[in-house]
């Protein structure tokens, strides 16, 4: 009977899918949703430009939902997250779309089946599977750069003290770097290049990283240009700030990590050792307990 539904199940979602492909075949996209479509299509993996398809029609009724508000809460998050993937706003709501469409799906199929806790989990599936993908994109980039940033002020003051000026040493030395901290410095030195001023274009940089360290970065250098003080010595000061506040995160994450560590130690490794020392001792001793049974 299981097997019978769930084959009828994917007969269903197979139909609907074949359904919207053949009635988006027959109506053309606006421009700036195919656009949209096809930019970054080389970056995604194929189950996402399968699934970008599928919804770009339903992503423009899913912004509306959403809200002027909500969406600019998500285009900044995506910011954050650095378009991994190649991930647009258009290409969000188009996740959102097909992932709430298969979550309500499954969620119908468990409770015709008996099960509401599998149709509860199926639910959560449609409605935060995208939020978690985009939170562990952020949470991945924010630990990039701040790995590669202590780093790169050393070689920065390096190259300052060896007589470039900040922006050709700051151009140089990120040609050398790969990875989200050079793409953000990319951006930042094009704008400069398109005329924005300095302060304003490291005032979007901090903007656009939910990062302490950049933060603290942004605001150091502009202290140091407010105060007149030697640009090296303020990249040295600042990243031995960040050696040092990463040597504390590091100890507090090791503080918090030896509970869980007792814990897990307690509540598992104990009693399964204690049960197998217990049944190498019965079944060495050649015991014979049928008395007990009668």
């Amino acid at each position: 009977m299981g097997l019978l539904l769930a084959f009828v199940i994917g007969l269903c979602v197979y139909g609907a899918f074949t359904g919207v492909r053949l009635y988006r075949a027959e109506a053309k996209l606006p421009g700036d949703l195919a656009v949209a479509l096809e930019v970054g299509a080389t970056r995604t993996s194929a189950v996402g430009s399968a699934v970008d398809r599928l919804g770009m029609r339903y992503a423009p009724a899913v912004l509306r939902m959403m809200g002027p508000k909500r969406v600019n809460k998500v285009r900044r998050r995506i910011d954050l997250a650095g378009n991994p993937g190649g991930l647009t706003l258009d290409r969000y709501a188009a996740r959102r779309a097909v992932y709430g469409f298969l979550g309500a799906l499954g969620a119908f199929a468990m409770i015709l089946r008996g099960q509401p806790f599998l149709a509860l989990f199926m639910v959560a599936f449609g409605l935060f599977w995208v939020e978690v993908g985009l939170y562990a994109a952020i949470r991945q980039r924010r630990d990039q750069i701040e790995r590669t940033l202590p780093d790169f002020l050393d070689v920065l003051a390096v190259v300052v003290s060896a007589g470039l000026g900040f922006r050709e040493a700051l151009d140089r030395v990120a040609d050398k770097y790969e990875g989200p901290w050079a793409d953000e410095l990319r951006i930042t030195l094009r704008q400069m290049d398109m005329g924005v001023s300095r302060r304003q274009a490291f005032e979007e940089l901090r903007r656009r990283n939910d990062s302490e360290q950049v933060a603290q970065f942004v605001t150091a250098l502009q202290q140091g240009e407010e105060l007149g003080s030697p640009i090296v010595d303020t990249l040295i000061q600042i990243a031995n700030d960040m050696r040092r506040t990463d040597a504390q995160n590091a100890r507090r994450r090791a503080a918090k990590a030896v509970p869980k560590a007792t814990l897990a130690i307690t509540s598992i490794m104990v009693p399964a050792t204690m049960i197998l020392l217990v049944a190498t001792f019965v079944y060495g001793a050649n015991a014979d307990f049928s008395s007990i049974g009668g």
